[in-house]
């Protein structure tokens, strides 16, 4: 079969032939429908981040496809559209058992444990898979963002408890962010999103944010007026605001901090090598909440797909799709900002 493999950090990606995988105990073949092109794989790719599995590997861990082969014990997956889910955790130890199992330490990820999804085919455990019962209007490769995309936001807006009315802050308007936006707005949230980008303010500008402001054009202090200001106009109290980091940069994470105050929650979403000066004290002095979240547990899946077939949330303006033969094209124009969509 035809697979898009890294062979060294840095190394140009190529298509080549590969054998087709054959399942082992406990997992399933997935035909790939679609697989999204995450900034994690350009990492991967590019800037040296080691993947857990030896080199050479298959990339790709946003996953849709049909089950067309399986282990005895899995027989009953074969024929179903499925989303795999891009952290899949063992399922038995304490963090799993703990409601934590997109924390577990035995957590499997395809593209970087294991072949991942830049191919025709890929084996993968069966345990975690959603199922595709309804896709109204999406084909089955569309879906694919929801294994990290959509669903890395979704757990980040669960766990921070946003109710309706309540004010939601999303630092970043990208493949993420964006549906962070979207997501937060679903739940009945105000929405106020964060971006040095015009273009992605305006591309979200009419999915869900109640205001979309550039922090670059203004000074901190502007910008925090500025939303206080919206937010009593909208009757939203001045404490308890939820904010999303999902920028991955150490400007958007300073913005995020800074937006932090009494009773507010920062949810860390987005990913940076970077370091970054804070005074953690504000965290005592606001009794405020700062809390990192890794993935989606596969758990919350359905509801999340619920959330897209369903019309709450929309993928269709931020989604394109290219075919396998220019994967390693599509890869590198994302990587030099070139498609700023999550692209299939």
């Amino acid at each position: 079969m035809k697979a898009i493999r890294l062979n060294a950090s840095g190394a140009p990606l190529a298509v080549v032939d590969v054998p087709e995988p054959e399942p082992r105990a406990g997992e399933v073949v997935v035909r790939v429908a679609g697989c999204g092109v995450c900034h994690t794989d350009i990492g991967f790719w590019r800037d040296g981040v080691p993947t857990r599995h030896p080199l050479p590997i298959t990339l790709g861990h946003e996953v849709s496809g049909v089950v067309d082969e399986a282990a005895p014990e899995c027989r009953e997956w074969i024929g179903r559209e499925v989303i795999v889910p891009s952290v899949i955790p063992c399922g038995e130890c304490d963090l799993c058992r703990s409601g934590r199992g997109n924390a577990c330490r035995s957590q499997i990820m395809p593209g970087n444990d294991l072949d991942g999804g830049f191919a025709e085919r890929v084996a993968v455990p069966a345990r975690g898979l959603c199922p595709v019962t309804e896709r109204n209007g999406y084909s089955l490769a569309d879906l694919s963002v929801v294994a990290d995309a959509v669903t890395t936001p979704y757990q980040a807006i669960v766990r921070s408890g946003l109710r309706p009315g309540d004010l939601a802050i999303v630092a970043g308007a990208g493949g993420v962010g964006g549906y962070a936006v979207q997501i937060a707005a679903a739940f009945g949230a105000r929405v106020v999103v964060l971006d040095v980008d015009a273009a992605k303010l305006a591309g979200i500008a009419a999915h869900g944010a109640s205001l979309a402001l550039d922090p670059s054009a203004t000074d901190f202090k502007g910008l925090k007026k500025e939303i206080a200001t919206r937010a009593q106009a909208w009757g939203v109290a001045a404490h308890g605001w939820k904010i999303f980091e999902c920028s991955g940069s150490a400007a958007g994470q300073e913005t995020a901090f800074g937006l932090l105050g009494t009773a507010g929650i920062l949810m860390v979403v987005g990913f940076t090598l970077d370091k970054v000066q804070l005074r953690l004290s504000n965290l005592m002095a606001f009794d405020a909440t700062a809390q990192g979240t890794w993935g989606c547990r596969p758990e919350l899946y359905p509801e999340a797909l619920r959330m897209v077939t369903s019309g709450r949330v929309t993928l269709h303006p931020f989604i394109e799709r290219h075919p396998l033969r220019d994967g390693p094209e599509v890869v590198r124009r994302v990587a030099d900002h070139e498609i700023q969509k999550r692209a299939i």
